[in-house]
């Protein structure tokens, strides 16, 4: 089969491409950064490397080269990891995250509905389009975003189902816990905490870590596809998570355990982010009702996996950015 990965580089896209290739798939990944260093690539080593094509294309700019890239080569399947990330950010030019993640989307889904060689477009989306819970949510809770990252996904997830509808757009939608494991930006809430333990820093902790959040382990991310691929229905939603939350002082706790580090002495309370939501918390009966899928990796065993890959690329590491670097 032939898989189309859109956001390659991403951490969940770098474990997806890493699966399919494991599976001896073909696969183009189309990002709009570089490459980034080997050890931030779950597929960087892989034995079936020569499987995948990548090309660093931007939607925003590159559209007729994409455009183009899909027509020759014709994709089975589209897993989508691409858009503008990162929330508090998104208050500062909202107009960038909606261009990337609702128009320029747009005009993809428009192009794709055209394809006839297209059996599945996988969309991974965020619990962050249900806005803040008191509760586990199930597919069918009301969308409620928060900040325009969110509303940019909502918008687009409801312009998918709605092309769906009217064309029958062979679209799944997914949504996923809190990303983590090996190979992750090292900006990430559990990278960044064994880091800063490593190096002796302060670790500021937004609104004193109370937001309580769901994780999903990378390899968990990747399997989950085959699932999808197999068993998910097109106009449908999956959620996909470890099914326990924790607080996020409650998570950096546990790796300063694991790690023989003091909590006092590493975090330093700092104001939280403008329209944080306090709890997400996603219900996963479904997944494992419809399409038998259920995680692997729990949240210690993640941890220390996690761990272990950064203290063997530590040195390497200090010499990357450890902050969000922002692209327009």
């Amino acid at each position: 089969m032939k898989y189309l990965i859109l956001g390659s580089n991403s951490f969940a896209g770098s474990c997806i491409v890493n699966q399919c290739l494991t599976e001896e798939n073909d696969v183009i990944g189309i990002s709009r950064s570089e490459q980034p260093h080997d050890s931030l690539l779950a597929y960087a080593n892989h034995p079936n490397l020569k499987r995948f094509n990548f090309f660093p294309l931007d939607i925003n700019n590159h559209f007729d080269e994409i455009r183009n890239i899909i027509s020759q080569y014709k994709p089975n399947y589209i897993i989508d990891c691409a858009g503008q990330g990162m929330v508090a950010e998104s208050w500062k030019a909202p107009e960038q995250w909606y261009q990337t993640n609702i128009v320029a989307k747009v005009k993809l889904h428009n192009f794709l509905r055209h394809c006839d060689f297209l059996d599945r477009y996988i969309r991974i989306s965020t619990p962050e389009v249900y806005g803040d819970s008191t509760e586990s949510v199930s597919e069918n809770h009301k969308l409620n975003p928060s900040t325009p990252y969110a509303v940019s996904h909502a918008a687009i997830d409801m312009s998918l189902l709605s092309f769906y509808r009217q064309y029958q757009f062979p679209v799944i939608l997914t949504r996923y816990a809190n990303f983590y494991g090996p190979c992750q930006q090292l900006y990430r809430i559990v990278p960044r905490t064994i880091i800063y333990i490593l190096m002796n820093k302060r670790l500021p902790l937004h609104g004193g870590g109370k937001t309580k959040r769901a994780f999903i382990y990378g390899e968990d991310v990747a399997n989950s596809i085959n699932s999808i691929i197999k068993k998910g229905k097109t106009g449908e939603t999956y959620h996909f998570s470890s099914g326990n939350v924790i607080s996020i002082a409650d998570l950096v706790r546990l790796i300063c355990e694991m790690m023989k580090a003091e909590f006092s002495s590493l975090v330093e309370v700092s104001a939280d982010r403008p329209g944080k939501d306090t709890l997400y918390d996603m219900d996963t009966q479904k997944a494992k009702n419809e399409l038998n899928w259920s995680p692997k990796i729990n949240l210690s065993k993640g941890v220390e996996k996690s761990i272990d890959w950064i203290r063997t690329n530590i040195d390497l590491i200090k010499t990357f950015p450890l902050e969000y670097i922002h692209k327009p």
